[in-house]
């Protein structure tokens, strides 16, 4: 009998102990498997796509130039320079003193031409007198001249009358060659090259100096043969200046050929008076074409990656998803979007660099959002 009850107790006492040992075990406490947490959710505020009028522009790239660049040079060979009035940079009037040759010798060939001149004219003279008293005697009947002798005092009259002529051509010619010494301003300008020296010997149409006439700069912007049609004359370009402040042109002309080889176009463009460009430099610029209709967002919602830009929309379970948009012309922080999002979508406004695909998120409004506040100056 007292066997038989020992038996029957025996599984409970098994049990009493083996659950002594697990309450009273650390390591079987700590082997049990934490729960899975999920990932917290982000705080974001959404942005609508907008859809607004763009101005509509062409992009070129050019070289700033001179309208038109005079090049001066000596109308005069044989003859040394004595002075040089101006230098690089100078503005210069219509008419100014540019240059002085020496004179000397010029001045010189005058004096001896209008003395041959004057001879001529006495010479003339006495041969009109002789004339004419050969007129008026043949005129009274008298015969105290014959033909003959009246005709060869007649010829004399025209023959002194020629050398005159040839002596007078001949001072004019001298003073021609004398004012001819000073090299003046073609037109008003400034002066952009200088080759004049002090004594240099100066042969007839030497390069003297270059003169950008009226200060008068454009730009010759390079178009694509297939935009060229887009321009009209009269129209607005800004062009970006050597301060990187736009400068406002207008365009003048477009060129009637296309370049073989580039296939490309000149546009040229009158540039303001003062604009921080000079000439052969390089610069880019805009046509204003006009204005269209443009699918835009803030550069914030758009998150760049292999080249591509993608954007985030909220579902209904709190997730974002994300999408592929392809994207146009920028206006400021605004990119323009011509394909993968519809007009008046939202999307996450800001801080898409941290999402990806399937995350989690906790919308409100962007007026909720704390603005961050600034850092303290470092004392």
């Amino acid at each position: 009998m007292t066997v038989t009850v020992h038996d029957k107790k025996w599984p409970l006492g098994l049990a009493g102990l083996l659950l002594l040992a697990a309450l009273h075990c650390p390591v079987l406490a700590a082997d049990a498997p934490p729960a899975s947490k999920a990932r917290p959710a982000l705080t974001v505020s959404l942005i609508a796509a907008e859809q607004s009028n763009w101005a509509q522009t062409l992009s070129a790239n050019g070289t700033v130039a001179a309208w038109q660049e005079v090049v001066i040079g000596a109308e005069i060979a044989g003859l040394r320079l004595a002075e040089v009035a101006v230098n690089v940079g100078d503005t210069v009037k219509r008419g100014q003193l540019l240059a002085r040759l020496s004179a000397d010798t010029v001045q010189a060939e005058l004096a001896q031409a209008r003395a041959a001149a004057s001879e001529a004219r006495a010479s003339l003279a006495a041969a009109k007198f002789d004339a004419d008293r050969a007129r008026q005697l043949q005129s009274s009947g008298s015969d105290a001249l014959s033909g003959q002798q009246l005709q060869q005092y007649l010829t004399l009259e025209l023959t002194a009358a020629a050398r005159l002529d040839a002596a007078e051509a001949r001072a004019k010619t001298d003073e021609l060659r004398l004012a001819q010494t000073r090299v003046t301003a073609p037109d008003d300008g400034v002066i952009s090259a200088r080759i004049a020296a002090v004594g240099g010997m100066v042969q007839g149409g030497q390069e003297l100096f270059r003169l950008i006439r009226k200060n008068r700069l454009e730009w010759r912007a390079e178009v694509p043969a297939a935009e060229l049609l887009r321009l009209k004359p009269g129209m607005t370009v800004m062009v970006m200046g050597l301060d990187n402040q736009a400068v406002a042109g207008r365009l003048r002309m477009v060129a009637p050929t296309v370049d073989v080889q580039s296939r490309m176009g000149l546009a040229y463009v009158d540039l303001p008076a003062g604009a921080a460009l000079r000439a052969g430099s390089f610069a880019r610029g805009e046509f204003k074409l006009g204005q269209s209709a443009a699918l835009s967002l803030p550069q914030s919602a758009l998150q760049l990656r292999d080249g591509f830009a993608y954007v985030f929309q909220v579902g209904p379970d709190g997730r974002v998803q994300q999408r592929k948009v392809m994207t146009g012309r920028r206006s400021a922080e605004r990119v323009e979007l011509t394909g993968g999002l519809d007009a008046g979508a939202r999307v996450v406004a800001s801080g898409v660099g941290f999402l990806s695909d399937g995350d989690l998120v906790r919308v409100v409004d962007a007026a909720a959002v704390p603005a961050a506040k600034p850092a303290k100056p470092v004392k």
